[in-house]
C-alpha cells in the first residue's frame, strides 16, 4: 500500500531557508521513478494552491508566488521527494502537502501541463515563517 510522510516542517524567520521531505513507501523504484509529483500548501481561510510540479523527466513548474525561491526535487533510490525554500516570506506560513499520481493518464497530463488528479497525499507538515 503506497504511503506518503512529509518531514522537516518547522519555524523560521523570513528570509531563511526550510527543505521538507516526502517519503513514500509501498512502491518500486521503477514506479517511483516514473510518477508525476507535487507540492502544494493551505493555509487558514485559503484556498489550497500548487507549489510545485515534478515530471517523471524532472521537468518542474512553480507558481508564481514562489518561482525562484523554492526549489522542487526528488531521490529515485530513496522514493522521497524534497521541496528547499529559500528567501521565506511570512506568507509562505502554511501546512505543505506532498502529492503523487500514479496512473498512466495522469502521467501524461503531467508531462503535457494540464489539470492533475493525484491520487496519494500526504499528512502535511506545518512551516511558520515570522516577519
Amino acid at each position: 500500500q503506497v504511503q506518503l510522510a512529509e518531514s522537516g516542517g518547522g519555524s523560521a524567520q523570513a528570509g531563511g531557508s526550510l527543505r521538507i521531505s516526502c517519503a513514500m513507501t509501498g512502491s518500486t523504484y521503477s514506479n517511483y521513478s516514473s510518477y508525476c509529483m507535487a507540492w502544494f500548501r493551505q493555509s487558514p481561510g485559503k484556498q489550497r494552491e500548487k507549489v510545485a510540479r515534478l515530471t517523471s523527466d524532472v521537468d518542474t513548474s512553480y507558481a508564481d508566488s514562489v518561482r525562484g525561491r523554492f526549489a522542487i526535487s526528488k531521490d529515485n533510490a530513496k522514493s522521497t521527494l524534497y521541496l528547499q525554500m529559500d528567501n521565506l516570506k511570512p506568507e509562505d506560513t502554511a501546512m505543505y502537502y506532498c502529492a503523487i499520481a500514479t496512473g498512466s493518464l495522469e502521467r501524461l497530463r503531467c508531462h503535457s501541463g494540464l489539470k492533475v488528479d493525484f491520487d496519494y497525499w500526504g499528512q502535511g507538515t506545518q512551516v511558520t515563517v515570522s516577519a
